[in-house]
């Protein structure tokens, strides 16, 4: 069994690698598509993006850890909108509009 000091270990190294512009390979979905349409996409300006949203849910998650330590209902309704709102907003940033798409010159 891993413990908990290991396991947050390995997933702040994914954070990090994301938020460097790393780790693309990691995306669902975007690890599915062809190269061909993978080559349309500007993996480092996507992985950044995920690395960031990844961060603002990890704090969801801590405050929800919080509620339960300091028994205060009022943090899990805190970090349950704040996930709620990361991830409406995210699904809704990178799938409106070509943010991510590399610029044909």
């Amino acid at each position: 069994m891993v413990s908990k000091s290991s396991d947050n270990a390995q997933t702040s190294v994914c954070y990090e690698s994301h938020l460097r512009g790393k780790g693309g390979f990691l995306l669902a979905g975007y690890n599915n598509l062809p190269e061909s349409e993978k080559e349309q996409y500007d993996e480092v300006a996507l992985c950044k993006f995920m690395g960031k949203m990844m961060y603002g849910i990890c704090l969801s998650f801590l405050l929800f850890a919080l509620s339960s330590l300091f028994e205060m209902k009022i943090l899990f309704n805190v970090g349950l909108i704040l996930l709620i709102a990361i991830v409406i907003f995210g699904t809704w940033y990178v799938y409106t509009g070509d943010r991510f798409k590399k610029i044909k010159q």
